[in-house]
Formats: structure tokens, C-alpha cells, sequence
């Protein structure tokens, strides 16, 4: 029997294709990071469950008119960090790998950031 894949491991096997990052573990929460700073939240069982958190800038006002989403908290919002849920009415996985994509961005360093253009 096969288990049907999740949108949180559709998002953390896509963020994991972008050069430089790598899973990671802190506060019993997974993460995905690039050169050490964390560019995804997906939280654990009982820890945002059914969200995940992302960096944003040009598309923060996009995601904060989710139903349910919310600015991160520990003053992490204030640095355009926000909370989406998915489950119930959240955007497609497209619009949703599009904010991860942005959430890199924004904290990988240039060269990296270079090398993905550089993919296509």
C-alpha cells in the first residue's frame, strides 16, 4: 500500500531542488536551509500542523488574504515571514512552490540565487 503524497512533502522535495539546500531538524521542527539560514518552515506533527512559512516580499500581501494565514510569530513577521495553511481553501501547489521559490531568494546568497537562473 502507498501513501499518498502530502502537500507539505510536495513543497519540502521541491525546496530541496534548489541549489544549496538541505533539510534540517531545529526545535524538533523541519525546516529547508541554504548556507544555514532557513528559507521554509513545514513545522511537524502537532507544530503548525497543516502550515508551513515562508520569507516574503513582493507576494506577502498575496499570502496574508489566505484564509487562515497570519504573519510568523516571535517577531519573525515583521521580517515578512508568514504562516499559510494547507489544508481547506489554500492556493494551488503552483502558487504555493512560487512563495517558496520567492522565500529562497530572498536568503540565498547571490551566487546561488545565479546558478538557479542559470537552470532555467
Amino acid at each position: 500500500m502507498t501513501q499518498r503524497k502530502t502537500r507539505r512533502d510536495s513543497l519540502k522535495e521541491f525546496a530541496l531542488t534548489f541549489p544549496g539546500a538541505h533539510e534540517d531538524h531545529p526545535w524538533g521542527e523541519t525546516v529547508v536551509k541554504v548556507k544555514g539560514k532557513i528559507f521554509v518552515f513545514l513545522g511537524e506533527d502537532g507544530h503548525l500542523p497543516g502550515m508551513f512559512a515562508v520569507k516574503l516580499d513582493e507576494s506577502l500581501e498575496e499570502a496574508l488574504a489566505v484564509d487562515d494565514a497570519a504573519p510568523s510569530g516571535y517577531g519573525l513577521g515583521k521580517a515578512g515571514w508568514v504562516n499559510v495553511p494547507l489544508k481547506g481553501r489554500s492556493p494551488s501547489i503552483g502558487v504555493l512552490q512560487d512563495w517558496v521559490e520567492e522565500s529562497y531568494r530572498r536568503v540565498a546568497p547571490k551566487t546561488l540565487v545565479r546558478e538557479l537562473d542559470e537552470r532555467g
